[in-house]
């Protein structure tokens, strides 16, 4: 008889975890918070983010561990574990193999192209490589519970996938309405869908059924080690033994208290599963857990919008604002930022302070585009078709001078920014911020401009012209207990907590502050769920244990 495996949580974290924790001989029980699985996971576009993955000999680029450990570090800002990178590093490639190799329905491919969010750092892949995602996966496949995968209000067509549209692929092909029916047939989704569909019926085919509404409490112990936790079910309180937890339970973005305690900045519009209100990080501090990375988390901007038009009222703004005929601008009516930056970035901007005014210097701020940006390119951030308005909701004005007085921006400041802007797009270069410059900037703005700063640099001229306020939201937080190389929890005096684990948002990210690239947030949740559930087997990935 194996051990006995407790995992917590069912996003792609706890989902590897689990299937890691079978494979390497261990009894394994997954309980859900939620009445659906597949956490936030399952909201995103399903990308992972594995340098050195078997999958760039496809594409022909050149990558090596050295490359990108040399590429972590010099994103680090000192927050980095070199030893927790060189981890995510060694164990990334495996878990990709170990999940394709293991003779069941999880299979990745590359996209081509794709830059590293920071790519011109040394060690950053411009030409991508390092991004994989899952192809589409017929739903009808995992048959009854093909209706217990929680949807995306993001991509709320689960037919297409990342590889369907402009980032995934330099110049996509459309998609026909006869292969969308096909797709439809068979219930075949994409993205996040995808992955958690794959990984979930990998869990089914060896007999994980996940355990919903089952909201674990407090984690039970003996003699210092995690022996069980307690779950709260239908209101009923019962115990479960077991010989290993681990927490995938996600960040606590959604608890008010734990974000004005923890987050340097405000985090005022999450887009992540309403569930993830701090839970795992809670029983790991009660039980003396060190914590790390606290005040961070994977920072997007978004826009609020009628909850009529979407169900979380919010809209992700990812390559909205990367599009030309497109500026953001704060409460004084003047650029403060890169728009086409990548959007972990951005938090760093809406943290910045006024000290003389005690204030944040770029909130409130707004998305300003004019007429020539919806006519060839709709209302961006809700997907509209080229030439399709923005709906009445969005504020509105025939001029610059009439947008800026509904907006209550100084007299004269807007026009100032836009005759600015205008100028130094018909110079070619944004002098003031570098858009364009980047990779990532022109991947991320026109497809049909994808060789040069044309791509997002373009003209604020035509009336009328729109303003969408832009908040801060977050994925999710990426701050929790610190963790050795195989997961294991460490207690604050640094010595590990025997029985405990974490994986993914609920733990302190290897990552620090930074975002390597495309599938940044999911991938490091799913190495160190791979490695936790072969610890916590009795199979350790990484043999000299550090403590």
């Amino acid at each position: 008889m194996g051990r006995k495996v407790i995992v917590l949580g069912t996003g792609g974290s706890g989902l590897t975890a689990a299937l890691a924790a079978h494979d390497s001989g261990a009894e394994v029980t997954v309980f859900e918070k939620h009445d659906q699985v597949g956490g936030t996971t399952a909201w995103s576009g399903g990308m992972i983010w594995v340098p050195n993955n078997r999958h760039e000999g496809q594409l022909g680029v050149d990558d090596s561990r050295e490359k990108a450990l040399t590429y972590l570090m010099s994103l680090s800002h000192g927050l980095i574990d070199q030893a927790m990178a060189e981890a995510f590093l060694d164990a990334g490639p495996a878990m990709v193999e170990y999940l394709e190799d293991a003779d069941g329905p999880v299979v990745f491919r590359p996209i081509p192209e794709f830059p590293d969010y920071h790519a011109e750092h040394p060690g950053g892949m411009p030409g991508g490589g390092r991004s994989l995602d899952c192809p589409l996966y017929p739903f009808d496949e995992l048959g009854e519970w093909r209706k217990r995968v929680t949807k995306s209000p993001y991509y709320p067509d689960p037919r297409y996938s990342i590889f369907d549209s402009t980032i995934g692929q330099a110049v996509p092909q459309p998609v026909s309405a006869d292969e969308l029916d096909r797709r439809g047939q068979r219930d075949e989704r994409g993205s996040g869908q995808a992955l958690i569909g794959r990984l979930l019926k990998a869990c089914l085919e060896r007999g994980i059924e996940p355990q919903t509404g089952c909201r674990a409490m407090r984690l039970i112990q003996k003699d210092g080690a995690v022996c069980g936790v307690e779950i709260e079910r239908d209101g009923d309180l019962s115990p479960v033994n077991a010989d290993a937890v681990i927490l995938a339970t996600g960040g606590f973005e959604w608890d008010e208290e734990m974000k004005r305690a923890f987050i340097r900045g405000p985090l005022t519009h999450p887009v992540s599963i309403p569930t993830n209100t701090g839970d795992g990080l809670k029983m790991a501090m009660r039980i003396g857990a060190k914590l790390g990375n606290m005040r961070e988390a994977w920072w997007m901007p978004v826009h609020e919008v009628p909850r009529e038009e979407i169900s979380t009222g919010v809209v992700l703004l990812g390559g909205a604002r990367a599009l030309p005929r497109s500026i953001m601008v704060n409460q004084k009516g003047r650029r403060f930022v890169n728009e086409a930056a990548n959007y972990n970035a951005f938090g760093a901007a809406f943290h910045e302070q006024d000290v003389s005014a005690f204030d944040y210097a770029n909130l409130p701020c707004w998305l300003i585009f004019d007429q020539g940006y919806v006519e060839k390119y709709g209302f961006g951030m809700m997907g509209g078709r080229p030439g399709e308005g923005p709906p009445q909701w969005v504020m509105r004005a025939d001029s610059l001078v009439g947008l800026a007085n509904r907006l209550g921006l100084p007299e004269g400041s807007l026009e100032a920014t836009v005759n600015h802007w205008n100028a130094m797009v018909a110079e070619g270069r944004d002098t003031d911020f570098q858009r364009g410059e980047a990779a990532h900037d022109i991947w991320w703005g026109d497809p049909e401009h994808r060789e040069s700063p044309a791509a997002t640099l373009g003209p604020l001229t035509a009336g009328p012209f729109f303003a969408v306020e832009v908040k801060s939201g977050a994925l999710g937080t990426k701050g929790g207990p610190q963790t050795d190389r195989n997961a294991r929890v460490l207690d604050v005096d640094g010595a590990t907590i025997p029985g405990l684990y974490a994986a993914g948002n609920v733990m302190a990210s290897a990552m620090g502050m930074t975002y390597g690239g495309p599938g940044g947030t999911i991938a490091p949740g799913m190495v160190f769920g791979f490695v936790a559930g072969r610890h916590a087997a009795g199979q350790p990935f990484f043999a000299e244990e550090q403590t």
